[in-house]
């Protein structure tokens, strides 16, 4: 991965994410700081803490993306977790550690994917191989010196299911001249939607019991699976679905999972990002409402997790001494003060976003990468449609947005996601039964369609 100043940081940012410049240039420093901390020697890193950010602002004007995007930048593991989901030592519910656990899985996830990529032409040769043998199998014969096994099997509930120890393969020259035929095929792609069946591991029952021994950092999954072999399913798919699942099984054959595993926890420990959203509602605020017990003791459980201590995870122990943590929060009814004193302090950037203007919408439904149009178009362009908006349509509907804001609740940009559902309703519904090829939404086009439920405050709290 090259290394990415904080001005060329900012700069993809900016593909995806209109103003709040401050921001970006705050969160943009704080990741290239993480770079400059590596250069140094052992000792000097050890002192050096992430400089964690807190966003202040209200809903819809990027806290969150800004934290995602941030984090794809780098490939660094991120999770985003919300402050209200936990509670503190005692009470029911999620614990904060979880949010250490999580960050570890998604850098499970990621370093696997880094290693299949990298053994995937090794993997693949392996599963063209059974693709082969699966296509032409050999001839069976059944080895009755290990029926007495496979009755046993039987009565112990299947659990060795899908090992055909008592079966022996025969291949005669005509099937080995067979399978050389197939494998051509295979190699030149031929073969691709041919039906073959093949046996995979049955899918994992969701258990509760997992969960609570994995807060405990005990993977009580793996133990089990070491004790009782997965039982295997039949499943008949076309061969180029097949070799997919295939090259998975194959490719966790060929990988070091406990080098994966530390891999892992370093790529943890050095670039994960933690985003806590809604902080401000855990705040003690004005004191007179219940549960404040329960809201500080949600922030002093948190504290010894931003400030650094090691939480045990089923991958092994990892420390928070160098991750990032991004907390945010609209603090409408709370200011950041309303922090306990020690979580304040652990938070020594503070940067406030600012609420969009009509021309930030404007801007928002155009020009990021994955802008709103862009999606609309491309989604028309899949019933033959071009779908065609004119710059007055386009800044009618950042108008009508800024006022619906103003006038009702402030959700910044995700109004814009409910004004265009209801502006092109008629359009997605009856696109795929026009004949039409072009449709170019107008400035006449968007008052027509929306004037009945702007004029109408109580439709407008409602539909808009």
């Amino acid at each position: 991965m090259a290394i990415k100043t904080p001005k060329k940081i900012v700069e993809l940012l900016n593909q995806y994410i209109i103003g709040q410049d401050e921001a970006k240039k705050s969160v943009a420093i704080a990741l290239y700081n993480r770079y400059r901390r590596m250069q140094l020697s052992k000792e000097m890193q050890k002192d050096i803490t992430p400089k964690n950010l807190l966003m202040a602002g209200p809903t819809g004007v990027g806290k969150t993306e800004i934290a995602r995007r941030l984090a794809d930048i780098v490939e660094a593991p991120f999770v985003k977790v919300e402050a209200t989901k936990f509670t503190e030592v005692g009470y029911v519910g999620r614990d904060v550690e979880s949010m250490v656990r999580d960050l570890v899985a998604e850098a499970v996830r990621m370093e696997e994917k880094d290693e299949f990529e990298a053994v995937r032409a090794r993997a693949e040769k392996e599963a063209n191989k059974q693709l082969v043998r699966l296509l032409v199998p050999g001839i069976k014969h059944e080895n009755r010196e290990n029926q007495m096994q496979e009755m046993m099997n039987m009565l112990m509930g299947g659990m060795n299911q899908g090992n055909n120890s008592s079966d022996q393969e025969e291949v005669t020259d005509d099937i080995r001249n067979q399978r050389l035929t197939v494998a051509e095929q295979l190699q030149k792609g031929l073969l691709e939607e041919r039906e073959v069946t093949i046996e995979v591991e049955q899918a994992p029952k969701v258990n509760p019991m997992n969960d609570m021994m994995g807060q405990m950092g005990i993977d009580m999954s793996s133990m089990m699976n070491n004790l009782i072999p997965k039982k295997k399913v039949k499943r008949t798919l076309p061969v180029k679905e097949a070799r997919e699942i295939l090259i998975q099984e194959e490719s966790r054959k060929l990988i070091d999972y406990d080098s994966l595993y530390q891999k892992a926890i370093e790529r943890t420990t050095n670039n994960g990002i933690i985003f806590i959203d809604e902080i401000d509602k855990i705040t003690a605020g004005n004191k007179k409402t219940s549960g404040e017990v329960s809201r500080e003791g949600v922030q002093r459980d948190i504290l010894p997790i931003v400030e650094g201590s090691t939480v045990q995870t089923k991958y092994g122990p990892v420390a928070t001494d160098h991750i990032l943590f991004i907390a945010a929060g609209a603090f409408a009814e709370s200011k950041p003060s309303d922090l306990i004193p020690e979580l304040q302090g652990r938070f020594p950037i503070r940067v406030e976003l600012n609420a969009l203007t009509k021309d930030d919408f404007v801007k928002i439904l155009k020009d990021p990468e994955n802008s709103l149009l862009k999606q609309y178009i491309a989604l028309m362009k899949a019933d033959g449609i071009k779908l065609i908006f004119t710059q007055e349509a386009v800044e009618k509907i950042a108008e009508i947005a800024y006022e619906v804001n103003q006038g009702t609740d402030n959700i910044g940009a995700r109004r814009l996601s409910t004004i265009l559902e209801k502006l092109l309703e008629d359009v997605l519904y009856e696109g795929p039964d026009m004949e039409m090829g072009e449709i170019t939404v107008t400035e006449a086009y968007v008052e027509e369609k929306l004037r009945d439920i702007i004029t109408n405050k109580d439709l407008t709290k409602f539909i808009l």
